[in-house]
């Protein structure tokens, strides 16, 4: 079936569990793949829980919702996409649902917080040969899309926020598609990569494509897109100071107004206490 346009993010989800829904084209986004979704089904602590089937990722994939008490109407609603550095449900690394809970940034911060899953180790970079290898588009294609449909929004009220591979992936999205996101956080990424590491190679394929999406050269390029208001952000360290660093010294050569904290340091963890203060900038970013 199509789209429920009856659908209201305030329904109990024991109303929705099992409601399969497909994609529809949007307008004014890039051409909306085709996807089925399912849900929400409800996990504990309030999480919402939708199933999504999409060509561009190698089997289902999740994505989980946290909802402030009161929703804020259409026009002023914040959308908050935070990006997972795992594959699937991985949590080596800490759970971000749970540090997304303890920063309070539904209950507290007021936003609409989107948290998917992929299927492989996330870089959200696009392979150029692998059809269900798509990172980036399976996030402007069908992530964004099924967002704007369940919690309808205004792309300048739009954020992402990352650390690691996700706080890259975070500043790549933003900076490739300025008109997709408002703003974007990141916390300890390898922000500097001059080729690609950490298994990145895997999903990117080849140096060429890398450089479609290197930081650096992006920063370069599309400084004049994030010259007005404030859209960046990069939160202290724990493995990467390095590289945040040198990333804050280019955008202030470049004139890109940016939020910067040189620390304290902490733990390379979702649950290390970075994702608060990220947020909270990105609240002032989008008023």
């Amino acid at each position: 079936m199509g789209w429920l346009m009856s659908w209201l993010p305030c329904v109990c989800a024991a109303a929705l569990l099992g409601t399969v829904v497909e994609a529809g084209e949007a307008v004014g986004q890039p051409p909306q793949a085709e996807f089925r979704a399912s849900g929400p089904e409800a996990e504990a602590g309030g999480v919402l829980r939708y199933r999504v089937a999409s060509p561009l990722q190698r089997g289902e994939t999740l994505v989980r919702v946290l909802l402030p008490a009161k929703l804020d109407p259409p026009e002023t609603r914040r959308v908050l996409f935070i990006l997972p550095v795992e594959a699937e449900l991985g949590r080596r690394w800490g759970d971000p649902v749970a540090a997304a809970q303890a920063a309070g940034v539904a209950e507290r911060l007021g936003f609409v917080a989107i948290l998917p899953t992929f299927a492989a180790m996330p870089w959200y970079c696009d392979h150029p040969t692998e059809p269900t290898l798509r990172q980036e588009s399976y996030v402007l294609r069908v992530l964004v899309p099924l967002a704007e449909k369940l919690y309808p929004h205004n792309a300048k009220r739009r954020v992402l926020v990352g650390y690691s591979k996700s706080g890259w992936g975070a500043f790549s999205l933003l900076l490739r598609n300025p008109e997709a996101f408002a703003a974007a956080a990141a916390w300890d990424a390898p922000m500097m990569m001059a080729q690609p590491g950490f298994g990145m190679d895997q999903v990117v394929g080849t140096q060429e494509q890398f450089e479609r999406y290197r930081i650096e050269r992006l920063l370069r390029e599309r400084a004049e897109a994030v010259r007005g208001a404030k859209r960046l952000g990069l939160f202290g360290y724990g493995n990467f100071r390095k590289d945040t660093q040198a990333a804050h010294a280019l955008m202030a050569e470049l004139g890109i107004p940016h939020d910067y904290a040189d620390g304290p340091p902490r733990r390379h963890h979702w649950e290390s206490g970075w994702l608060e203060e990220a947020v909270r900038a990105l609240r002032e970013m989008v008023k």
